[in-house]
């Protein structure tokens, strides 16, 4: 009745207030004469036109006066006055109104319901959409197919699964599947489910040229992480040769963003520019999100620097990319140009930069930036409080990070497994399990974060009763069949020795995904159990399951440890049947498996089946090998390699040369090497290099220039180190440096038994016997086990 009476306000005044209103009916129209001409006239289509020209001008003024005019009219039981009328005030933000005109409405047709569905759906009423869309077919009508379409958002939306099935049906048995509206809706609906199989389904089973349908595939296939087959069906778009538009464009470059292919964003870049598409901001905003994330910066850039009109969400992808440069001079300079040219930071902008103040370790322009975020007003938003704990607790202010914590009015879940990593990351063990059971008593809803969280710090604090009751805490949340939290709970029993605790879980649980397999059998190798990984890895293949190429790549690293020949010889073929010998990690796994297995000929021959012989990993691999089997001239055939086809050696490439050639005794060779490492590849040599080189000098009797790189490298000497020096003075009889390099050793690990069974050898084969006997008295004084050595042998 509101709105009525407000429209009557305008139909019972006298011809001179009428006048009046015309003026205004004028500056709403801008002097339209058509608009001015529809209030003097009693015709129902001029006055819907007048209501559309309020939708377009976005004016309640002008609706409201319109819906005057019909009331004074006598139009107020026009179907198609009162359809116009729901669809101009919901338009215009005032869908309580249209609601309101609608419930009033003495007959209603089947737009009618259709406009009222719709407008709720688009004004965020999706409960009254819904609600709406069942009254709808309780009252008899059949719903067409824009109702049809905006209730598959709504389901989207609201992740009504089920809901969205049963339309989906609704819509093949009454034969509108194929509309492009409808078929558009649907496809999306899967995609955000994930279920890009029944997508693809879809969107060929419509066979359309409507650009709509095309970008809702493109766009789904970017949502699910599938990169290469959304630039794909952009690719079919422009053989097939339908026009493109924005949406085609921001879909696209989002798909190269998740492939990370520079060259082929940019050929997206030139599509962009040879379009007639105006260049909007959305689309340059995706243009720099692409290039940032195809490592061209530069790019990224240059394209912001040529942007006209700059948005909020301009700078803060700009922002964004700032985060893998470690300089907190330039994302402070990029900042404070934001500030000047008069944009204001709105939350997004404070979450990504104080999350980058946490990764550069930045405390002092965090405090700043937390208390510009006080100044605006964003304090209190969720991901800036998430982003000001995370910040915290990276610069190690863990009690700061708690202070903003506790200021928090309202503490969902996301906000307490920000204070949980933080702890998590600090190694604040007891405090990691006290908040824990503050949640648990808070009654917030837990989720998969939070009992990750909880389970790494379990097994770093080695407690094992806490596991079995976050075991049962898990069971009763019902996460036991997540398996990103059976991959924590099994990798927890493991480490903690109770495999059959692990094998039990395993067993019990209704199906584990691969990942969980995954966790379960690179636990068991970290731990050594080998011989019980293979067998899981044979459970598996009978259960008709295919392994991973990380399961691959773990069960050979366990035939490698083992010696199993005969198992590696059987999973070889396997892996080639998978196809998986071109991965990079499979490949170098089955090449390191056959070489510690003794056929170094095998290994050659996985090498060169593998199709990355240009692929570094898989080079090092191989030239360990040979240096582990003495063939230096081999080794340095595959580093020849290398060069030649303009690869970048690594820290291991060096590693696995150098100990090559300290094994054949080609010092000087290794020595130009290590040299080589600064001169020709702008490399500074890692903490294993030098202790390559350290190993290759002790064990060919130059102990001195050993001593000498030790004393000045430039990290902390590990243990490994000394140990190489204090084998190669017992090979070469050096007692003095001897006792220098276990004096070190002891230092840094007192329980130590090589240390002290390599001095013990120094004295006994230098004829000290005495000094012998002390050594091992010593030993046993401190209760230092000599761990005895093995070997493996198949059988």
């Amino acid at each position: 009745m509101r709105i009525l009476k407000r429209a009557f306000l305008f139909a019972d005044k006298p011809s001179c207030h009428f006048h009046v209103t015309r003026k205004r009916i004028h500056r709403l129209c801008g002097n339209n004469q058509f608009c001015c001409d529809s209030f003097l006239r009693k015709d129902p289509i001029f006055l819907a036109k007048s209501l559309s020209l309020s939708e377009n001008l976005k004016s309640r003024v002008l609706g409201t006066q319109v819906h005057g005019h019909i009331v004074k009219l006598g139009f107020t039981n026009d179907i198609f006055l009162q359809n116009n009328l729901i669809a101009a005030y919901s338009k215009c933000g005032y869908f309580g109104w249209g609601l309101r005109v609608f419930d009033e409405m003495a007959e209603r047709n089947l737009v009618s319901w259709t406009l009222i569905v719709s407008a709720a759906i688009q004004n965020g009423e999706f409960d009254m959409g819904l609600k709406m869309y069942v009254d709808m077919t309780t009252n008899g009508f059949m719903p067409n197919e824009f109702a049809v379409g905006s209730v598959m958002k709504v389901c989207v939306s609201m992740g009504a699964s089920e809901f969205g099935y049963s339309i989906h049906c609704f819509a093949l048995k009454i034969g509108i599947e194929k509309n492009p509206f409808v078929g558009c809706s649907v496809l999306n609906f899967y995609a955000k489910l994930g279920d890009v199989a029944a997508a693809e389904r879809v969107f060929y089973s419509i066979s359309s040229d409507d650009v709509g349908c095309w970008n809702a595939m493109i766009g789904g296939y970017a949502h699910c992480g599938y990169g290469f087959e959304a630039l794909n069906v952009v690719s079919s778009m422009l053989f097939e040769g339908i026009t493109m538009d924005k949406y085609t464009f921001i879909n696209a470059l989002q798909g190269c963003s998740l492939v990370a292919d520079f060259d082929i964003g940019r050929q997206i870049h030139g599509l962009i520019i040879r379009s007639e598409v105006e260049c909007c901001i959305s689309i340059v905003n995706a243009l720099i999100d692409m290039y940032i994330k195809s490592s061209g910066m530069d790019y990224a850039f240059k394209v912001f620097e040529r942007m006209a009109d700059k948005d909020v969400i301009s700078w803060n992808t700009l922002f964004g990319g700032f985060s893998e440069n470690k300089n907190p001079g330039q994302t402070a300079s990029l900042f404070h140009k934001f500030i000047l040219s008069g944009s204001r930071p709105n939350h997004v902008t404070f979450s990504i930069l104080l999350r980058q103040c946490g990764k550069l370790l930045d405390l002092d322009l965090g405090l700043q930036l937390q208390c510009l975020a006080l100044h605006c007003g964003f304090l209190d938003e969720e991901n800036v409080t998430s982003s000001l704990i995370y910040m915290f607790c990276r610069c190690g202010a863990v009690e700061m990070a708690h202070s903003v914590f506790d200021n928090v009015s309202y503490k969902n879940i996301t906000t307490w497994n920000e204070l949980l990593s933080g702890y998590c990351f600090n190694c604040c063990d007891a405090d990691v399990l006290k908040t824990f059971c503050d949640i648990w008593e808070s009654g917030a809803e837990v989720n998969r974060c939070t009992f990750f969280y909880v389970l790494e710090t379990c097994c770093r604090s080695e407690n094992q009763q806490m596991v079995g009751q976050i075991h049962g805490a898990i069971i009763k949340t019902g996460f036991s069949s997540c398996g990103y939290i059976c991959s924590s709970l099994i990798k927890s029993y493991v480490n903690f020795g109770q495999l059959d605790n692990s094998f039990e879980f395993s067993n019990g649980a209704e199906r584990l995904d691969m990942a969980s397999w995954g966790a379960m059998m690179s636990a068991l190798v970290h731990q050594g159990h080998n011989h019980e990984a293979v067998t899981i890895f044979h459970s598996l293949v009978e259960a008709g399951e295919k392994p991973d190429e990380y399961i691959l790549g773990t069960i050979l690293n366990s035939c490698a440890a083992i010696g199993a020949y005969q198992r590696t010889k059987s999973i070889h073929p396997f892996v080639i049947k998978l196809g998986f010998n071109a991965e990079g990690y499979v490949a170098s796994a089955v090449i390191d498996a056959y070489a510690k297995c003794g056929d170094i000929k095998g290994a050659r021959v996985a090498f060169d089946q593998s199709f990355n012989s240009n692929d570094v990993i898989v080079c090092n691999t191989l030239i360990m090998a040979y240096a582990h089997h003495g063939l230096v001239s081999e080794a340095m055939e595959i580093f020849d390699k290398m060069k030649l086809a303009n690869l970048q050696p690594s820290q291991a490439t060096f590693v696995s040369v150098m100990s090559a050639c300290s094994h054949k005794g080609l010092v000087d060779k290794g020595c130009l090497l290590f040299k080589s490492m600064d001169s020709q590849y702008g490399m500074q040599p890692s903490p294993d290099c030098y202790g390559c080189l350290v190993d290759m000098l002790s064990r060919n009797g130059y102990l001195e220039d050993a001593k000498h790189v030790i004393e000045i490298m430039p990290f902390q000497p590990s243990p490994t180190v000394y140990r190489s020096l204090l084998s190669g003075c017992r090979t070469h009889g050096n007692k003095e440096l001897g006792e220098w390099a276990s004096e070190k050793l002891l230092l840094l690990l007192p329980k130590n038994d090589a240390a002290h069974v390599l001095l013990s050898k120094v004295y006994s084969e230098g004829g000290c016997w005495e000094s012998a006997a002390i050594v091992r008295r010593g030993m046993t004084e401190k209760q230092v086990l000599k761990d005895p050595g093995y070997s493996w042998i198949e059988t």
